[in-house]
């Protein structure tokens, strides 16, 4: 619609059309930034005629904020759970004051931004708090020192009407309110790649045409650089002690009009803002078209608005649900801004361990292996009766779910589940055997591999000789296992003949163990070293005694995140080729989800699919399961690359979605206690969950990476926590059949395991060759 043409179409018209751009996005969520605000000075050399936090200096008074005390607003903000730290202040008040440039001098600095510098760095380092920026007109040069130090800048536009500057008009005297001074800090932030917040303000003696002239220059420097992330739209209201106090404010039609017209105007990732606490019923305000509510303080007052005092984040929610829409927490970074791209590297790394696979704020501190409380729990209720097969778009969809909807997701897959599985919660009795802690592939979520190639090196190299392996399985079998389960490094000398070596090995003392061994990459590393065709290896093991594959190294299967995360490792075609030959052969596999580093809704909902379709084609997998990301002493968190692993409600949400999206090709559902300790299996079993794998006995790759939940959970401690939940437990076998009796009664009151021996990997004596196997690189390099 050509700009000119809003000035005659109807208001409802114009909102309808506002909000149908809104909701092409594809998202039903409504953000907002819990922050504080840190007014760092009042004092400013522009004269604005309706503004009441520029003051001029008071004898007795400081200028500026002391470091302490924007330090002790900063931490009551961290500990009340805000992310950012929106730092406010007048615009170079040294040019104008000798009280400012006095109390900079004996403070080391020369201008106001050295100033913020030091304070924004202060509050960064100490809290954690992302800074928004917000000091007036600045330069390239300007924005380039403060860019290290901040998530974000802004500065309102407010007009581009030179008008409003002559004499008599609102910003006469304010040489930094000038349009030529605010479109130049504009057009500056996206050269220097830096997310930029904007707006206008209405209502201060300005013509509709105006409006629309402010608005058609911000979506042109977007269009130039890509850097406004969002565009507030912001009522006058008039202030005692200001010459404006007695100037009308425009009505809520007017704003209304205006904000839906930015709606079409600005381009559609622009995220479109009004603030809630300057209008009374302010829910009407999603009726134009925003999808923001800007930044909501639950500690600091609005100091550029102090008569208006910010909503509750209940009543927030409320307004927003009452539109059909949901309320969810930002940072001061937009998530289509949350890359190296745009943030400094060390800000990326504090804004990544803030946000969630949204790329929006984290909603708790909870993080896999941690032994803290769960944040919450799915309620029951809210039913859905969907039962449509859903494609990538739509599974997606429900990843991003939040609030009332997401307890729907969550309520669907406890339904599905229970159609399914009945009220029993399975488990098998194993034990994980991992035999060697050097590989030579450099994942980077990986903090449990050790070896040259290793980012993060923690303890001693090992490999476990057939003796020590055999001596563990018979352990394990005299304590009622029927499952041994082997994983661990690929070794560089490693081939094919050695992993058949121990299958043979524990066969051999132990004809009745299943052997749940190997995963895709082990299977396609060891047939390359003895130039087979995987399906010829594959028979070869399970004629050894192979009797079904554990479903690790998907990790997430999408290549966009595997060449971030794995590159050099098998590629999601090379996965589901094993997988798909394994089948055929006969051998059963499971199906593993490894999430919450770089991923996100879309990688989830590629995974499933595929997944999906492979199941639909073999039928061969037994289960699903979510492993979130242990982010502690992974190298790619601790290098500042990765998030902090899911939020809680992610972690359920893959968990329930994953039993809607496989349903009913895939009947089980299984949750890592390793990864979510016993709260968190509770609330995964309200979830979809069906199964709560295996006891372990000896569990080394989780713990490695800082779990904190133990190494077993012995079959009396599995069957208490299932039936503490309303479950009935049942003691399962690695492919769902009911454990022999015999099995089960030696589970109960086994003795400790004797403590495991690793020897340091140079006893071994092995010798890597010339040449190593890397599917990854080989598969980039075919295509």
């Amino acid at each position: 619609m050509d700009a000119r043409a809003l000035l005659s179409t109807p208001l409802d018209e114009l909102c309808a059309e506002a909000r149908a751009v809104r909701d092409a996005r594809g998202s039903r969520l409504v953000t907002y930034s819990p922050k504080v605000f840190v007014p760092l000075t009042k004092l400013c050399r522009d004269v604005c005629h309706y503004c009441t936090f520029a003051a001029p200096p008071r004898r007795g008074e400081r200028a500026y904020l002391t470091i302490d005390e924007v330090l002790e607003i900063a931490r009551a903000g961290a500990a009340a759970g805000c992310r950012e730290a929106l730092f406010t202040l007048g615009d170079k008040p040294e040019l104008r004051y000798r009280a400012a440039r006095e109390e900079l001098a004996a403070l080391g600095c020369a201008t106001t931004l050295d100033y913020l510098a030091r304070a924004a760095r202060a509050v960064l380092e100490d809290t954690g708090l992302l800074p928004h920026l917000n000091p007036g007109a600045l330069t390239r040069d300007d924005l380039r020192a403060l860019r290290p130090l901040a998530a974000s800048m802004g500065a309102m536009l407010e007009t581009t009407s030179e008008r409003l500057s002559r004499r008599g008009g609102p910003h006469f005297g304010s040489p930094d309110k000038l349009p030529a001074a605010r479109l130049g800090t504009l057009d500056a932030a996206g050269a220097e790649r830096v997310p930029f917040t904007t707006g206008i303000l209405i209502g201060i003696g300005e013509t509709r045409e105006e409006r629309l002239d402010a608005l058609a220059a911000i979506a042109d420097a977007h269009r130039r650089h890509g850097h406004v992330q969002e565009v507030i739209v912001q009522n006058f209201r008039a202030k005692p002690g200001t010459r404006m106090a007695n100037a009308p404010e425009p009505p809520v039609e007017e704003h209304l009009w205006t904000l839906a017209a930015a709606r079409l105007i600005l381009p559609p990732e622009i995220h479109l803002q009004a603030p809630p606490n300057l209008t009374e019923d302010f829910a009407v305000l999603l009726d134009a078209g925003i999808d923001d509510w800007g930044g909501v303080s639950p500690v600091t007052i609005d100091h550029v608005n102090p008569e208006a005092p910010w909503p509750a984040i209940e009543r927030l929610r409320a307004a927003t649900r009452s539109r059909g829409l949901e309320l969810a927490a930002r940072l001061p970074v937009y998530p289509e801004w949350l890359d190296s791209e745009w943030l400094d590297p060390a800000i990326l790394t504090r804004a990544l361990r803030a946000s969630d696979a949204l790329g929006l704020a984290r909603e708790d501190d909870w993080a896999p292996g941690e032994p803290v409380d769960v944040p919450f729990v799915p309620r029951d209720a809210l039913p859905t009766d969907s039962r449509e097969e859903l494609d990538e778009d739509a599974i997606a969809r429900l990843f991003a779910a939040r609030g009332e909807e997401r307890e729907r997701v969550y309520a669907a897959a406890d339904r599905l589940r229970r159609e399914t599985n009945g009220d029993e919660v399975s488990y098998v009795v194993t034990r994980n055997i991992q035999y060697t802690n050097v590989c030579y592939f450099r994942c980077g979520f990986c903090a449990f591999s050790k070896g040259k190639l290793a980012a993060n090196l923690r303890g001693p190299a090992y490999l476990v000789p057939h003796e020590e392996i055999v001596r563990r399985a018979v352990e394990a079998w005299e304590r009622g296992a029927t499952e041994v389960c082997l994983q661990g490094g690929i070794h560089p000398s490693f081939t094919g003949d050695y992993y058949e070596s121990v299958v043979r090995a524990i066969k051999d003392a132990l004809p009745q163990m299943h052997v749940h061994a190997f995963s895709a990459l082990e299977i396609w590393q060891g047939a390359a070293t003895l130039g087979l065709p995987l399906d010829e290896y594959l028979l070869r093991l399970r004629r050894a005694g192979l009797g079904s594959l554990p479903g690790t190294a998907a990790e997430v299967l999408d290549d966009e995140i595997r060449a971030v995360i794995c590159p050099d490792k098998i590629t999601t075609a090379q996965w589901l080729e094993v997988h798909d030959t394994a089948h055929a052969l006969g051998l059963r596999s499971n199906n593993t989800i490894m999430f919450g580093h770089v991923d996100g809704p879309r990688a989830w909902a590629r995974h499933l699919v595929a997944v999906r379709e492979q199941q639909r084609r073999s039928g061969g997998f037994t289960e699903f399961v979510p492993l979130p990301f242990v982010p502690m002493e992974a190298p790619m968190y601790v290098q500042g690359r990765a998030r902090r692993g899911p939020t809680f409600g992610e972690a359920l949400l893959v968990h329930a979605v994953g039993r809607i999206a496989l349903h009913p090709w895939i009947d089980n559902v299984q949750a890592s206690w390793v990864k979510l300790g016993p709260r968190g299996v509770a609330a995964a079993l309200r979830a979809g969950v069906n199964d709560l794998g295996g006891t372990l006995m000896n569990e080394s790759i989780s713990r490695a990476a800082g779990s904190e939940h133990g190494q077993e959970m012995t079959p009396e401690q599995m069957e208490a926590l299932i039936r503490a939940n309303g479950r009935l437990p049942r003691q399962r076998t690695t492919l769902y059949a009911d454990a022999p009796p015999d099995r089960r009664a030696a589970s109960f009151g086994a003795p400790p395991c004797v403590e495991p021996v690793n020897p340091p990997v140079r006893d071994a004596g092995l010798k890597a060759p010339p040449r190593l196997v890397r599917p990854g690189f080989v598969a980039a390099r075919a295509r």
